[in-house]
Protein backbone atom coordinates (compact mmCIF):
# COMPACT_ATOMS: atom_id res chain seq x y z
CA UNK A 1 0.00 0.00 0.00
CA UNK A 2 1.30 3.21 -0.93
CA UNK A 3 2.58 5.82 1.61
CA UNK A 4 0.67 8.26 1.24
CA UNK A 5 -2.84 6.03 1.17
CA UNK A 6 -1.27 4.63 4.64
CA UNK A 7 -1.07 8.55 6.23
CA UNK A 8 -4.76 9.40 5.17
CA UNK A 9 -6.53 6.10 6.31
CA UNK A 10 -4.52 7.27 9.40
CA UNK A 11 -5.65 10.49 9.55
CA UNK A 12 -9.41 9.78 8.47
CA UNK A 13 -9.29 7.12 11.40
CA UNK A 14 -8.39 9.54 13.74
CA UNK A 15 -11.16 12.07 12.75
CA UNK A 16 -13.72 9.48 12.78
CA UNK A 17 -12.34 8.33 16.19
CA UNK A 18 -12.63 11.79 17.05
CA UNK A 19 -16.24 12.81 16.00
CA UNK A 20 -17.50 9.52 17.94
CA UNK A 21 -15.53 10.91 21.26
CA UNK A 22 -17.44 14.45 20.91
CA UNK A 23 -20.38 12.84 20.34
CA UNK A 24 -20.55 10.77 23.57
CA UNK A 25 -18.44 12.56 25.77
CA UNK A 26 -20.19 16.52 24.57
CA UNK A 27 -22.84 15.56 27.72
CA UNK A 28 -19.97 15.51 30.11
CA UNK A 29 -18.24 18.46 28.66
CA UNK A 30 -21.24 20.69 28.50
CA UNK A 31 -23.38 19.84 31.13
CA UNK A 32 -21.21 20.42 34.96
CA UNK A 33 -24.18 19.33 37.27
CA UNK A 34 -24.42 18.81 41.36
CA UNK A 35 -26.43 16.01 42.50
CA UNK A 36 -28.44 16.02 45.66
CA UNK A 37 -29.75 13.47 47.83
CA UNK A 38 -33.36 13.47 47.60
CA UNK A 39 -33.39 14.44 51.21
CA UNK A 40 -31.45 17.68 50.89
CA UNK A 41 -32.97 21.06 52.50
CA UNK A 42 -32.72 24.15 50.83
CA UNK A 43 -32.25 27.23 52.90
CA UNK A 44 -31.41 30.43 52.30
CA UNK A 45 -30.88 33.75 54.81
CA UNK A 46 -33.61 36.03 54.31
CA UNK A 47 -35.20 34.23 51.76
CA UNK A 48 -39.13 32.17 52.50
CA UNK A 49 -38.78 29.49 49.92
CA UNK A 50 -41.30 26.52 48.90
CA UNK A 51 -40.06 23.61 47.20
CA UNK A 52 -42.12 21.38 44.81
CA UNK A 53 -41.08 18.29 41.95
CA UNK A 54 -42.85 17.73 39.26
CA UNK A 55 -43.81 14.40 37.52
CA UNK A 56 -43.10 14.22 33.75
CA UNK A 57 -45.27 11.70 31.17
CA UNK A 58 -41.82 10.16 31.00
CA UNK A 59 -41.43 9.43 34.79
CA UNK A 60 -38.98 11.98 35.09
CA UNK A 61 -38.88 14.27 38.54
CA UNK A 62 -38.15 17.96 37.76
CA UNK A 63 -37.37 19.42 41.82
CA UNK A 64 -37.84 23.58 41.75
CA UNK A 65 -37.72 25.67 44.31
CA UNK A 66 -40.53 29.21 44.55
CA UNK A 67 -38.77 32.28 46.14
CA UNK A 68 -41.37 34.49 47.79
CA UNK A 69 -41.94 38.27 48.00
CA UNK A 70 -43.99 39.97 49.96
CA UNK A 71 -47.17 41.23 47.92
CA UNK A 72 -45.41 40.30 44.39
CA UNK A 73 -46.16 42.06 41.43
CA UNK A 74 -45.64 38.67 39.25
CA UNK A 75 -43.18 35.66 38.62
CA UNK A 76 -39.58 35.53 37.01
CA UNK A 77 -38.90 32.15 36.00
CA UNK A 78 -35.35 31.85 36.28
CA UNK A 79 -33.38 29.58 34.44
CA UNK A 80 -29.70 29.11 34.83
CA UNK A 81 -26.66 28.38 33.37
CA UNK A 82 -24.73 24.56 32.93
CA UNK A 83 -23.03 24.36 36.10
CA UNK A 84 -24.01 23.38 39.75
CA UNK A 85 -27.75 23.23 40.95
CA UNK A 86 -30.24 25.55 42.46
CA UNK A 87 -28.96 25.35 45.36
CA UNK A 88 -26.26 27.74 44.69
CA UNK A 89 -28.37 29.41 42.28
CA UNK A 90 -30.74 30.52 44.54
CA UNK A 91 -28.74 33.03 45.94
CA UNK A 92 -29.65 35.07 42.95
CA UNK A 93 -33.25 35.11 43.54
CA UNK A 94 -32.72 38.00 45.87
CA UNK A 95 -32.06 40.45 43.25
CA UNK A 96 -35.54 40.22 42.14
CA UNK A 97 -37.59 39.28 45.01
CA UNK A 98 -36.48 43.04 46.47
CA UNK A 99 -38.36 44.30 43.25
CA UNK A 100 -41.30 42.11 44.63
CA UNK A 101 -41.24 39.26 42.43
CA UNK A 102 -41.42 35.75 43.25
CA UNK A 103 -39.11 34.11 41.36
CA UNK A 104 -39.46 29.92 40.20
CA UNK A 105 -35.99 28.05 39.82
CA UNK A 106 -35.57 24.43 38.48
CA UNK A 107 -32.73 22.23 38.02
CA UNK A 108 -32.90 20.85 34.87
CA UNK A 109 -32.76 17.01 34.33
CA UNK A 110 -29.60 15.12 36.38
CA UNK A 111 -28.82 18.45 37.65
CA UNK A 112 -29.89 18.74 41.68
CA UNK A 113 -32.61 16.12 42.63
CA UNK A 114 -34.45 16.43 39.44
CA UNK A 115 -33.74 13.26 37.38
CA UNK A 116 -34.63 11.64 33.97
CA UNK A 117 -32.35 11.04 30.45
CA UNK A 118 -31.17 14.64 29.42
CA UNK A 119 -31.93 15.68 25.98
CA UNK A 120 -32.44 19.21 24.31
CA UNK A 121 -36.21 18.24 23.44
CA UNK A 122 -36.96 16.67 27.17
CA UNK A 123 -35.87 19.80 28.67
CA UNK A 124 -37.96 22.41 26.54
CA UNK A 125 -40.54 19.96 27.20
CA UNK A 126 -40.29 20.26 30.86
CA UNK A 127 -39.87 23.88 30.98
CA UNK A 128 -42.92 23.98 29.25
CA UNK A 129 -44.92 21.85 31.90
CA UNK A 130 -43.85 24.27 34.77
CA UNK A 131 -44.86 27.19 32.83
CA UNK A 132 -47.82 25.61 32.08
CA UNK A 133 -47.99 25.78 35.84
CA UNK A 134 -47.53 28.90 36.43
CA UNK A 135 -50.20 29.95 33.85
CA UNK A 136 -52.65 28.25 36.13
CA UNK A 137 -51.89 30.80 39.06
CA UNK A 138 -50.90 33.54 37.18
CA UNK A 139 -51.37 35.37 34.28
CA UNK A 140 -49.05 35.76 31.46
CA UNK A 141 -48.83 39.63 31.56
CA UNK A 142 -47.18 39.05 35.09
CA UNK A 143 -44.30 36.72 34.09
CA UNK A 144 -41.12 37.30 33.47
CA UNK A 145 -38.81 34.83 31.75
CA UNK A 146 -35.15 35.22 32.79
CA UNK A 147 -32.33 33.02 30.82
CA UNK A 148 -29.01 33.03 32.50
CA UNK A 149 -25.96 31.73 29.45
CA UNK A 150 -27.43 28.29 28.84
CA UNK A 151 -30.61 28.82 30.28
CA UNK A 152 -31.01 31.82 27.71
CA UNK A 153 -31.76 29.34 24.61
CA UNK A 154 -34.27 27.91 26.99
CA UNK A 155 -35.56 30.96 28.17
CA UNK A 156 -35.80 32.33 24.38
CA UNK A 157 -37.68 28.59 23.25
CA UNK A 158 -39.99 29.51 26.04
CA UNK A 159 -40.40 33.44 24.90
CA UNK A 160 -41.27 32.31 21.48
CA UNK A 161 -44.27 30.05 22.28
CA UNK A 162 -45.86 31.92 24.94
CA UNK A 163 -46.79 35.21 25.65
CA UNK A 164 -44.53 36.12 28.60
CA UNK A 165 -44.84 39.96 29.98
CA UNK A 166 -40.34 40.21 29.09
CA UNK A 167 -37.73 38.13 27.99
CA UNK A 168 -34.25 38.98 29.72
CA UNK A 169 -31.01 37.40 28.21
CA UNK A 170 -27.79 37.47 30.47
CA UNK A 171 -24.68 36.57 28.64
CA UNK A 172 -26.91 34.65 25.81
CA UNK A 173 -25.02 32.81 22.57
CA UNK A 174 -26.41 32.82 19.00
CA UNK A 175 -26.18 29.02 19.10
CA UNK A 176 -24.24 26.33 21.05
CA UNK A 177 -23.28 24.80 17.64
CA UNK A 178 -21.47 28.39 16.54
CA UNK A 179 -19.81 28.24 20.46
CA UNK A 180 -18.27 25.14 19.75
CA UNK A 181 -17.48 25.82 16.22
CA UNK A 182 -15.08 28.42 17.78
CA UNK A 183 -12.73 25.99 19.53
CA UNK A 184 -13.57 23.13 17.40
CA UNK A 185 -13.69 24.66 13.46
CA UNK A 186 -12.61 21.38 11.76
CA UNK A 187 -15.68 18.84 13.21
CA UNK A 188 -19.05 18.36 11.33
CA UNK A 189 -21.18 20.29 14.60
CA UNK A 190 -24.16 19.82 12.72
CA UNK A 191 -24.08 16.64 12.65
CA UNK A 192 -22.58 15.48 16.31
CA UNK A 193 -24.28 18.25 18.70
CA UNK A 194 -26.65 17.57 20.43
CA UNK A 195 -27.86 20.97 21.88
CA UNK A 196 -27.49 22.73 19.11
CA UNK A 197 -29.71 25.21 20.89
CA UNK A 198 -30.36 28.42 17.95
CA UNK A 199 -31.17 30.86 20.17
CA UNK A 200 -30.93 33.36 17.36
CA UNK A 201 -33.72 31.25 15.55
CA UNK A 202 -36.32 31.27 18.59
CA UNK A 203 -35.86 34.63 18.96
CA UNK A 204 -37.11 35.66 15.64
CA UNK A 205 -40.26 34.32 17.32
CA UNK A 206 -40.77 36.16 20.40
CA UNK A 207 -43.40 39.04 20.77
CA UNK A 208 -42.80 40.73 24.33
CA UNK A 209 -40.17 43.52 25.06
CA UNK A 210 -36.48 41.79 25.12
CA UNK A 211 -33.60 42.96 27.17
CA UNK A 212 -30.26 41.42 26.55
CA UNK A 213 -27.61 41.94 29.61
CA UNK A 214 -24.16 41.41 28.74
CA UNK A 215 -20.22 41.96 29.78
CA UNK A 216 -17.60 43.33 27.51
CA UNK A 217 -15.13 41.53 28.51
CA UNK A 218 -16.40 37.83 28.32
CA UNK A 219 -14.62 35.75 27.57
CA UNK A 220 -16.52 32.72 26.83
CA UNK A 221 -19.02 33.46 24.70
CA UNK A 222 -18.21 37.48 23.32
CA UNK A 223 -20.24 40.43 23.75
CA UNK A 224 -20.72 40.63 20.21
CA UNK A 225 -23.00 37.73 20.11
CA UNK A 226 -25.56 39.78 21.88
CA UNK A 227 -24.91 42.82 19.40
CA UNK A 228 -25.70 39.97 16.89
CA UNK A 229 -29.16 39.05 18.61
CA UNK A 230 -30.01 42.53 19.19
CA UNK A 231 -30.34 42.85 15.62
CA UNK A 232 -33.14 40.38 14.85
CA UNK A 233 -35.76 41.88 16.72
CA UNK A 234 -34.69 45.46 17.08
CA UNK A 235 -38.16 47.20 17.57
CA UNK A 236 -38.37 45.03 20.83
CA UNK A 237 -34.87 44.40 22.09
CA UNK A 238 -32.65 47.02 24.13
CA UNK A 239 -29.09 45.32 24.51
CA UNK A 240 -27.52 46.60 28.19
CA UNK A 241 -23.84 46.47 28.14
CA UNK A 242 -21.51 46.24 31.62
CA UNK A 243 -18.44 47.90 31.15
CA UNK A 244 -15.51 45.41 32.00
CA UNK A 245 -18.27 42.56 33.09
CA UNK A 246 -16.74 38.80 32.46
CA UNK A 247 -19.16 35.83 31.94
CA UNK A 248 -19.50 35.04 35.61
CA UNK A 249 -19.58 37.56 37.48
CA UNK A 250 -21.98 40.58 35.87
CA UNK A 251 -23.63 40.45 39.63
CA UNK A 252 -20.75 41.96 40.80
CA UNK A 253 -21.15 45.24 39.07
CA UNK A 254 -23.31 48.22 40.15
CA UNK A 255 -24.17 49.11 36.49
CA UNK A 256 -25.83 45.83 36.20
CA UNK A 257 -28.13 45.96 39.00
CA UNK A 258 -28.58 49.68 38.28
CA UNK A 259 -29.82 48.19 34.42
CA UNK A 260 -31.99 45.09 36.55
CA UNK A 261 -33.88 47.90 38.23
CA UNK A 262 -34.70 49.91 35.34
CA UNK A 263 -35.98 46.64 33.27
CA UNK A 264 -37.71 45.53 36.44
CA UNK A 265 -39.49 48.78 37.64
CA UNK A 266 -39.56 50.68 33.88
CA UNK A 267 -42.91 51.08 32.03
CA UNK A 268 -43.16 50.66 28.60
CA UNK A 269 -43.82 54.06 26.94
CA UNK A 270 -44.51 55.32 23.94
CA UNK A 271 -42.35 58.29 22.64
CA UNK A 272 -43.88 61.04 20.58
CA UNK A 273 -41.41 61.96 17.90
CA UNK A 274 -43.37 64.79 16.71
CA UNK A 275 -40.93 67.59 16.22
CA UNK A 276 -37.73 65.81 17.18
CA UNK A 277 -34.59 64.95 14.55
CA UNK A 278 -36.18 61.25 13.86
CA UNK A 279 -36.07 62.21 10.62
CA UNK A 280 -33.86 64.47 9.71
CA UNK A 281 -30.43 63.61 7.77
CA UNK A 282 -27.33 64.27 8.76
CA UNK A 283 -25.86 65.44 6.32
CA UNK A 284 -28.32 67.13 4.31
CA UNK A 285 -28.11 70.80 3.73
CA UNK A 286 -30.32 73.24 4.88
CA UNK A 287 -31.19 75.80 1.63
CA UNK A 288 -32.13 79.87 2.40
CA UNK A 289 -34.32 81.64 1.05
CA UNK A 290 -33.84 84.99 0.59
CA UNK A 291 -36.72 87.83 1.46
Amino acid sequence: MPYWVSMLLLVLSGYVLISVALYFLQDWIMFKPEKLPSDFQFHYENQEIEEYNIETRDGAIINGLRFKAKNPKGVVFYLKGNSKSIKGWGKFAVDFTRHRYDVIMVDYRGFGKSTGRRTQKAIKRDLQVVYNKLKENVKESYIILYGRSLGSGFATKLASMNNPKMLILDAPYYSLSKVAKKYIPFMPLSLLIKFPMPTYKWLKYVNCPVHIIHGTDDKLIPYKTSVKLSKIKPKLTRLYTVIGGGHKNLNQFESYHKMLNEIMTSKSETVDLKGSSHKVNHSSKVTHEKA
